[in-house]
C-alpha cells in the first residue's frame, strides 16, 4: 500500500473516532433533534453515514455485487434515500449507533486491502482509492458537523481538514458542472490557516482571484455547511466570489446549502 493512501485511511479512522466520542455522549432525546438539513434529524445524519459506509466497504470487497446494488439504487430514485432513513428511524438510538460503528469499522478494514492503482466503483464514476477514502472522510466530518451544530457536544477541528480543503479545491469544476454552468477560465488561489496554525496554499499560486481565511471556514463553505456570509473568509475577485456561492465538494445534484444569517451568532463569537 502506498504511504499516502495509508495516511488518508488513518485519518479517516481518526475522524470516525472523533465522531464516535460525540455520538457516545448523546442522550436518547438528542437523536431526534432536527439538524440544519431540512427534514433530517441527528439519527438521519448518522443513518446516512452508516448506509454509505456499508456501501463503500462493499464497493471495495465485492465490486461486481456492488454494481448491481447501484443499478437498483438508481432505479429506486427518491425511494432509495427514504429506505435507509426509514431503517434508521425504526431503530432505537443504540441500534443506529451500532449500525454506524459496524459499517465504519468494515470500511476501514476494507480500505486497508485497497490496491492504490485500482479504481473503486461508486454511484458516479469510479474513483482512485485516495479520492474514494478522502470523500468518505469529508462525509464523516461534514455530517458529523451537522450533529455537533445542534447538540451539546464538542468536536474540535484538526489538521485532518487538509483533506476536505484539498477536495473542495479539486471539485471547483464539478460545482459548475452540477449546475450546468461553465467554469470561468480565471484561476483561484486559496490561502488557508489550519487549526494548528499552518499555512496552506491551494489552487493556482499566481492567481489574482484569492480566497483567504481559516480552513475551518473554507471547509464549511465548500461542504455547504455554512453560507459564505456567515464566515470570515476574505473573497477577492469575481471568479472566487462566484465559486464560493456555488461550491460543492460532495457528489450529487446541487445542494440546498445554508441560508445567510443562519449562523450569524457564531461568526460574531
Amino acid at each position: 500500500m502506498s504511504t499516502a493512501l495509508d495516511a488518508i485511511i488513518t485519518d479517516l479512522a481518526a475522524e470516525q473516532s472523533a465522531l464516535a466520542r460525540v455520538l457516545d455522549s448523546l442522550s436518547a432525546g438528542d437523536w431526534d433533534v432536527p439538524t440544519h438539513a431540512p427534514g433530517w434529524s441527528v439519527r438521519d445524519q448518522v443513518s446516512h453515514l452508516a448506509f454509505f459506509n456499508e456501501a463503500a466497504a462493499r464497493a471495495i470487497t465485492d465490486p461486481e455485487g456492488f454494481a448491481a446494488e447501484v443499478r437498483e439504487f438508481m432505479q429506486a430514485g427518491a425511494d432509495a434515500e427514504a429506505r435507509y432513513l426509514a431503517r434508521g428511524r425504526g431503530m432505537a438510538p443504540g441500534g443506529v449507533l451500532g449500525w454506524w460503528r459496524t459499517a465504519s469499522s468494515a470500511l476501514i478494514a476494507a480500505a486497508r486491502t485497497l490496491d492504490p492503482d485500482v479504481r473503486v466503483p461508486w454511484f458516479g464514476p469510479a474513483m482512485s482509492p485516495a479520492s474514494f477514502i478522502t470523500a468518505r472522510l469529508m462525509e464523516t466530518w461534514s455530517h458529523g458537523l451537522d450533529v455537533v451544530d445542534v447538540v451539546d457536544a464538542d468536536r474540535p477541528d484538526t489538521d485532518r481538514l487538509r483533506h476536505v480543503a484539498f477536495l473542495g479545491v479539486r471539485t471547483r469544476a464539478y460545482s459548475y458542472a452540477a449546475r450546468g454552468m461553465e467554469q470561468p477560465a480565471a484561476p483561484v488561489r486559496v490561502e488557508l490557516t489550519s487549526p494548528s496554525g499552518e499555512k496552506w496554499i491551494l489552487g493556482d499560486a499566481g492567481a489574482a482571484d484569492v480566497i483567504r481565511g481559516t480552513a475551518t471556514d473554507f471547509c464549511r463553505v465548500v461542504t455547504q455547511r455554512r453560507h459564505m456570509a456567515d464566515t470570515d473568509l476574505e473573497i477577492h475577485g469575481p471568479a472566487a466570489e462566484e465559486w464560493m456561492a456555488i461550491a460543492q465538494a460532495f457528489a450529487g445534484p446541487p445542494g440546498q446549502g445554508r441560508r445567510p444569517g443562519e449562523f450569524v451568532e457564531e461568526k460574531s463569537v
